[in-house]
């Protein structure tokens, strides 16, 4: 049984593991919420899928916080439905707050669980559920520092086979651009898109000067009135995200855990915008300066981007990408998926 939701980063992992697994001729449920993006995601790979009622775990004031605790328990109840009838011998979370009522329901009928943790710093959803859970995979070794215990291990993310096997050539013809000019590769991510949009509107025909852009968008925020020559609007990747990447020169994005990892990995030269105190509990700023203090990263304040910065930080990575690359191998890449699927597999073979 797999699950996580709320964003694309607690879906896209699991899919890498839900096809080796597949492969394997494991059977394979998931569990998410109704309306989250995780049921669109599963949906287009052809998993079973079960919903549950779920509730945003919130640190600030909403008159929502009333409300969600008698979702949360609702979707304990369903939680502990569906494990009885299902009877996983292994739940594997990625996190997201749709997980925590199924993490708690798997440990009261003694299903084994192993979660995964993404960011430096620990969600709140994966604290929640760490005294829970017999294992908790984390992308990256700092993350140790804000656990106790000795459940952790590092053992990336994992990713899809289709990612690591892009080809840039395949890129170039799926978005039909020459190759005359350098790519940029703009995406915020399916929460955060929305401030990245507005930054690349803005500096769209600059851009165009000297790039070809590829701009993910997010789900209904197309403005098809920008279309051009040398633009590309997507509302989300799929597929083809391995070969699109593969043919960026440089790509803008988010200070996400998953996107951080997916660029390290491909050895892609990039700048993070991360989300704001605002906007998040932080846990992008900390993603972003850690991997800027490496040498992995270029950060770009969003409250301090303007016409200017934008253009010639872009100009600037992309001038120094061979320098970048050579500083980002050093990240040392990790079979997520084998490491994470043997101990799924040793946990199983226990009980």
């Amino acid at each position: 049984m797999f699950s996580g939701g709320g964003t694309a980063g607690h879906v896209t992992p699991n899919i890498a593991l839900i096809e080796y697994f597949q492969k394997a001729g494991w059977n394979v449920v998931y569990v998410g919420s109704f309306s989250g993006i995780e049921k669109e995601i599963i949906s287009n790979i052809g998993v079973r899928y079960l919903g549950i009622a779920s509730g945003k775990l919130r640190r600030y004031f909403s008159w929502a916080n009333f409300i969600d605790p008698v979702r949360i328990f609702w979707g304990f109840l369903q939680s502990i439905s569906i494990v009885i009838r299902e009877r996983p011998n292994i739940l594997f979370s990625k996190g997201g707050f749709v997980t925590v009522p199924l993490v708690g329901a798997a440990w009261l009928l003694r299903i084994p669980v192993i979660s995964h943790e993404s960011d430096v710093t620990p969600g709140l959803a994966n604290r929640l559920c760490y005294p829970f859970v017999r294992k908790l995979c984390l992308n990256f070794s700092e993350t140790k520092n804000y656990l106790s215990g000795d459940k952790a291990v590092v053992t990336g993310t994992p990713v899809r086979d289709s990612l690591l096997e892009g080809k840039s050539e395949r890129g170039c013809e799926l978005l039909g651009f020459s190759g005359a000019r350098p790519i940029v590769l703009f995406f915020g991510g399916s929460l955060g898109a929305r401030s990245i949009n507005k930054i690349v509107r803005q500096n769209i025909e600059q851009l165009l000067n000297r790039y070809h852009v590829v701009h993910v968008v997010g789900p209904g925020n197309l403005d098809r009135s920008l279309d051009q020559s040398g633009y590309v609007q997507r509302e989300f990747l799929h597929e083809d995200f391995g070969d699109i990447l593969a043919a960026a020169n440089v790509v803008v994005a988010r200070a996400g855990a998953n996107s951080i990892y997916e660029l390290l990995i491909t050895r892609k030269p990039h700048i993070l915008v991360p989300l704001s105190f605002k906007a998040s509990r932080g846990d992008q700023l900390v993603n972003a300066q850690t991997f800027a203090e490496k040498g992995y990263s270029r950060v770009l304040i969003e409250s301090a981007v303007n016409n200017v910065n934008l253009i010639e930080l872009i100009d600037d990575v992309y001038r120094n990408r061979k320098s970048i690359v050579q500083q980002i191998e050093r990240f040392q890449i990790i079979d997520s998926v084998g490491v994470i699927a043997g101990l799924i597999k040793a946990i199983v073979k226990e009980r």
